[in-house]
């Protein structure tokens, strides 16, 4: 670690690499689940699908001393329309790098290609509700989304705990920039999304966020005013929240002391 400083509530550390950021958030988040199974016969683990996450996963899931098999596991979003097996799902991303190789308790799967969006909304808030979220592992969008919680539609306190929701510009151009889609007239204009709400009411969250591309995000998620224009910002409110930054992530740090 080269860094650490509390933005708010904020917990933020900062790694001299991407791939040391993945490996001291995989140890931190397998500590945390160690400790929550000391106490609980099961827990309920949300993951984002995203390539910032690919360190972290791969280190999460080499790690032999979690009991996977004691784990429900939810994705927080998901593309509306896509392919059932089209690689650029979310759920077939987290399928591939982390829930097809380990003997989770149940793994619980947006699905995207519903007949009606509203009632699969319906379906994950039930489950949801019924396996309250212990720990979240996500990442932050170049537009500062958490999740598809984009700038427009961000609400801080969104009744819903799952929604519909259009897709901002700046998220869908992200989807190419990161490689998942050759042409932006190929990336989805809408998508399912835990809102902000449901993501945090976990009771830990983890927040990776790696590469220069991410930057700004990270500028503003510590700097900027809690503001839904900045989604990320709430991460600030969060008692126990940790943003794991590499060197290139945090280049916009300012050397004075963040808002708080």
């Amino acid at each position: 670690m080269i860094n650490q400083f509390q933005a708010g509530l904020l917990n933020v550390e900062v790694y001299s690499s991407r791939e040391e950021m993945g490996q001291e958030a995989a140890k931190a988040a397998a500590e945390k689940i160690r400790e929550l199974l000391d106490k609980k016969e099961q827990i309920n683990i949300i993951f984002a699908a995203a390539p910032s996450q690919n360190e972290f996963l791969q280190a999460l899931r080499t790690d032999t001393s979690i009991s996977w098999e004691k784990i429900n596991a939810f994705h927080m979003d998901e593309y509306l329309g896509l392919d059932a097996d089209a690689p650029q799902g979310f759920g077939n991303f987290l399928k591939e790098h982390i829930f097809g190789g380990l003997p989770f308790r149940n793994v619980y799967y947006l699905n995207g290609n519903a007949d009606k969006p509203g009632d699969e909304c319906s379906h994950y808030t039930e489950l949801l509700l019924q396996n309250p979220p212990d720990i979240v592992f996500m990442g932050i969008g170049e537009n500062g989304h958490l999740a598809f919680n984009d700038p427009p539609v961000a609400d801080f306190n969104d009744p819903h705990k799952v929604k519909v929701v259009e897709l901002d510009p700046v998220c869908r151009q992200q989807q190419v920039n990161d490689g998942c889609f050759e042409s932006l007239d190929l990336v989805p204009l809408s998508a399912l999304t835990l809102t902000l709400p449901a993501l945090m009411e976990a009771g830990t969250i983890f927040c990776m966020v790696p590469g220069i591309k991410k930057a700004q995000a990270v500028q503003d998620t510590v700097m900027q005013d809690m503001a839904e224009a900045y989604p990320s910002t709430i991460l600030r409110g969060h008692a126990r929240a940790t943003l794991f930054l590499d060197r290139d992530s945090s280049s916009m740090l300012s050397e004075q002391i963040p808002v708080q």
